[in-house]
């Protein structure tokens, strides 16, 4: 079966880069599915934009809307219950002993890949897609290539089954993320990136920068404003 009358799963946030891994996902395969993850995330808004991004997503491309199917959102309250995290709790976001912030949530990803597999399991779905990224991150071991890589070994003999973990944005920084969405979709997809999608981890959403919308300070806010600014210069 190739890309081209295949499935794909997306792990979609409602933040930039999942919703650029979403239109590629959309640009490759036949039939595309979405799955969130409700952690209680102190930026919960960003759960609250995913339908907004989707139906953006179709009105604007027909040829997606043809292809983007089901959705679902899973909930996971014991990542808030067993780690005490600047994403999941109203505290300063700081780094830790080893200039790890605190906005790592231990084993988030990890769970989101094992959940996102038994779904697609079920779905009969092999190409799982992840935003991941080792080139703009904080320092998150689980966003690492490595770590993605051995997930995948470790689906694949836990479920006996062929999965394989796309992340396309794993060497990408911001600029180029960008530069991706623009060439998949144009300035329509640049402008509903801009409008619809949210990163700031304070779930701020009442000031609009030329970047999108966010408090202008948290890590994600900076480093999408300098992503943006890269972006608009080269």
């Amino acid at each position: 079966m190739t890309k081209a009358t295949a499935a794909a799963l997306v792990l979609f946030s409602g933040g930039q880069d999942s919703t650029t891994c979403l239109a590629l996902a959309l640009d490759r395969y036949a039939r595309v599915e979405t799955v969130g993850f409700d952690y209680g995330q102190r930026h919960r808004v960003e759960l609250d934009q995913r339908a907004a991004i989707r139906e953006s997503l179709g009105r604007s491309f027909p040829a997606w809307r043809k292809r983007l199917g089901d959705d679902q959102v899973i909930r996971i309250e014991a990542l808030a219950q067993i780690s005490t995290t600047a994403m999941t709790h109203d505290v300063e976001i700081v780094a830790d002993g080893r200039g790890l912030p605190n906005t790592f949530v231990p084993g988030r990803n990890l769970v989101f890949l094992t959940l996102a597999a038994a779904l697609a399991y079920r779905r009969g779905i092999k190409h799982i897609v992840g935003g991941m990224c080792e080139t703009d991150f904080s320092g998150y071991p689980d966003c690492r290539d490595d770590t993605v890589k051995a997930m995948q070994l470790a689906l694949n003999l836990g479920m006996d089954a062929h999965f394989i973990l796309e992340t396309p944005l794993m060497w990408l920084d911001k600029a180029a993320t960008w530069r991706l969405a623009e060439t998949l979709g144009g300035t329509a997809l640049v402008d509903l990136i801009l409008e619809a999608t949210h990163s700031c981890y304070l779930g701020e959403r009442a000031i609009r920068h030329d970047w999108g919308y966010g408090c202008g300070s948290c890590p994600a806010c900076r480093l999408r404003a300098e992503g943006w600014r890269k972006y608009i210069a080269s």
